[in-house]
């Protein structure tokens, strides 16, 4: 079984004490620092960019899981790799030529990954995910934090590692939506190994590292969901 990293999302970190909460996280145990980056065209807000990023890079050691929610990526994966982007993931709806796209996110010297909305299939990946190293799964509708999890996702979550597993793939499954204590297992359960959390961590009362350490703890507990 693969490690199961947490990926603290930024978005629902108090941005007035952005640097202290993102040391926060790394002390707590965080595998790496999520950013999600809206542009008002692909998802109705508008967060943050490449001055946000170098910002987060220049407070934390972690890598940095970078997800373009974003209408022409191309535009703007120089910036953000320069910025310190570990990982860059795209939107498939987003890029008309995600080769051509993950490719030059690898040319860049990041880490190529992808993203799919909730209604989007998995044949519209299929056929690049040996090119990629990581696969967002989204369990909420993108462009806004605090939504509740989609557990009828679960099964593409599943098909998604069955077919990791089928073709020899060494891929990261990201599951970005929802999630928190009571939801993990079930992520875990279907395939996922990284737990993207906004809420369940920069805003829990107990703090960060304890936060993740529920998280952790909750991954490895029998999944509730069928």
């Amino acid at each position: 079984m693969m490690e199961i990293k947490i990926a603290p999302s930024i978005l629902a970190a108090d941005f007035g004490r952005l640097a202290e909460e993102v040391r926060a996280a790394e002390r707590g145990g965080a595998s790496m620092i999520h950013v999600d980056v809206m542009d008002g065209r692909f998802v109705p807000e508008i967060t943050m960019g490449p001055v946000v990023v170098r910002a987060v890079r220049e407070a934390t050691r972690l890598p940095l899981d970078v997800h373009l929610m974003i209408v022409e990526p191309d535009r703007h994966l120089e910036a953000f790799a320069h910025a310190g982007a570990s990982r860059l993931a795209v939107h498939v709806e987003a890029t008309p030529h995600l080769y051509q796209t993950v490719r030059q996110i690898a040319a860049l010297g990041v880490s190529p990954g992808v993203a799919l909305n909730p209604a989007t299939p998995l044949e519209q990946i299929a056929w690049a995910l040996p090119w990629v190293e990581a696969v967002i799964v989204m369990t909420v509708e993108p462009g806004a934090g605090g939504q509740a999890f989609i557990p009828e996702l679960l099964p593409k979550i599943r098909e998604l590692a069955e077919r990791r597993r089928a073709r020899g793939l060494a891929f990261e499954i990201a599951v970005d939506g929802g999630i928190g204590p009571d939801t993990a297992a079930a992520a875990v359960a279907s395939g996922a190994t990284v737990l993207v959390a906004g809420t369940a961590v920069f805003g829990a009362p107990e703090g960060p590292a304890a936060a993740i350490a529920r998280l952790r703890e909750a991954a490895t507990a029998p999944s509730r969901h069928p």
